[in-house]
């Protein structure tokens, strides 16, 4: 029999919730841990978003401003890297590289300073929805409420860096050249459409499967941990996938200071958000609580 302490977490404007954490990993049903964590994660979630409004869109702009900086910081080492003479020919692919590589420390930041990100909390949800501990009208205020918040934050960077010399010359350049690589995705028709949507799903498949391995029990040690989310982020970097908000914040950048084609970039944005709730919340979330479900088995 797998022990399993019961605990319960109350908060002074919401109810009880009783929360089930497995002391000890089921072989049948490993991920109970899994479940039980996301189902704590959400239960503050959901009170933060509810009571305390403010603060939780004050935290998901710390997450906007935390990815606009790195992923700036992303495309300015491809660009220096680009831009050293090399015999053997460009480094580019070698800055592409480590680029994707610190852009990775971005998942660690949002983590640890437990700001708000729009695709995790898209798995978070759907584990939530499934054992309804939340409504689908409760989530989707908490991820409406998230998106906004990212985006102030992505905004507030993408002002900043207007009115400083960090995002000019070949950074910015790398930065525009990105830009018309992403919406070219909708003047492609519905092949570009469908690539645009794989490429999003693989994103918040990656982030979310990451956060996952975080919340499982599994591993206690930091150091793993951040390696788990710098390798989640370094495959989307790298691969050239699709995340919501990363690009929300890449066209407002560069949207600022040359101009954009918004009709475009919402279209690629709207595609994204599809595919990155399709990767993270169905795939990762509604996936992982179905097969650990063991409440029907356990009745039979």
């Amino acid at each position: 029999m797998t022990p399993i302490i019961r605990t319960a977490h109350c908060s002074p404007r919401a109810s009880c919730v009783t929360v089930w954490r497995v002391t000890t990993a089921d072989p049948l049903f490993p991920g109970k841990q899994f479940i039980s964590t996301t189902l704590e994660v959400l239960e503050t979630k959901t009170t933060m978003s509810g009571a305390l409004t403010r603060r939780y869109l004050q935290r998901a702009a710390m997450a906007g401003i935390i990815i606009g900086l790195l992923y700036a910081t992303n495309y300015a080492i491809i660009a220096a890297f680009d831009s050293v003479p090399a015999e053997a020919g460009s480094l580019r692919e070698l800055g592409r590289l480590i680029g994707a590589i610190i852009f990775g420390w971005a998942l660690i930041f949002i983590y640890y300073s437990r700001s708000e990100l729009l695709t995790s909390n898209m798995m978070i949800v759907c584990v939530g929805a499934y054992h309804r501990r939340t409504s689908w009208p409760r989530a989707l205020r908490l991820l409406g409420l998230c998106l906004v918040g990212n985006l102030i934050g992505g905004l507030l960077i993408a002002v900043l860096l207007r009115f400083s010399t960090i995002a000019e010359g070949a950074t910015l350049a790398e930065m525009s050249a990105a830009v018309d690589h992403k919406l070219a995705y909708l003047g492609d028709g519905p092949a570009g459409w469908t690539d645009l949507l794989v490429r999003a799903i693989l994103c918040n498949f990656c982030i979310n499967l990451a956060m996952l391995l975080v919340y499982n029990g599994l591993i206690d040690s930091d150091l793993v941990k951040c390696l788990v989310m710098i390798t989640a982020v370094f495959i989307f970097a790298f691969l050239g996938l699709e995340h919501s908000v990363a690009n929300s914040v890449l066209f407002g950048i560069v949207g600022i200071r040359e101009g954009l084609d918004w009709a475009a970039a919402l279209g690629n944005i709207g595609i994204a958000l599809v595919g990155n709730f399709i990767g993270g919340g169905l795939l990762i979330g509604l996936y992982y609580a179905y097969v650990n479900d063991d409440r029907r088995w356990r009745r039979g």
